[in-house]
């Protein structure tokens, strides 16, 4: 893990603690009526996500994370970062900060949900929710 990707990672679980339980509440709150453990639906997962993400306020304070971050790496960012596409961005496994900055390109996922996939291969993969967020931070 190179030095950026660690004061990254440093930054995140020190200052932004309340960040990473709120996204872990809404990924609690998307997987509560599920059936089983698991779903195949990663579109209502990643809509649901968003939806939660966006009623607790947490959308918003994602690109102040973003820029919290590059700061906290030594960087800068070349625009302000808003909540949607390029910088944030929720999928079926979590929401995805992005960025590109001097050395490359940096990809900071929250991992909410897990992929899980059958050893048939004609059926959809699922999504079972991690125990916990799973912080994830690249820079290529």
């Amino acid at each position: 893990m190179s030095r950026p990707v660690r004061d990254a990672r440093r930054r995140i679980e020190n200052e932004h603690p309340d960040i990473v339980a709120g996204i872990s509440h809404c990924a609690d709150h998307v997987a509560e009526p599920w059936d089983t453990a698991r779903t195949t639906d990663s579109d209502a997962v990643s809509k649901r996500l968003q939806s939660a993400l966006e009623a607790t306020g947490l959308l918003e304070q994602l690109p102040l994370v973003l820029a919290d971050v590059v700061a906290a790496m030594g960087y800068e960012l070349r625009a302000q970062p808003v909540p949607a596409p390029p910088y944030v961005v929720v999928t079926s496994r979590g929401p995805i900060l992005r960025a590109t900055i001097e050395p490359g390109r940096l990809v900071v996922r929250f991992d909410a949900f897990e992929v899980v996939r059958d050893d048939d291969l004609e059926q959809p993969p699922a999504y079972r929710r991690r125990d916990g967020i799973r912080l994830d931070i690249s820079l290529r």
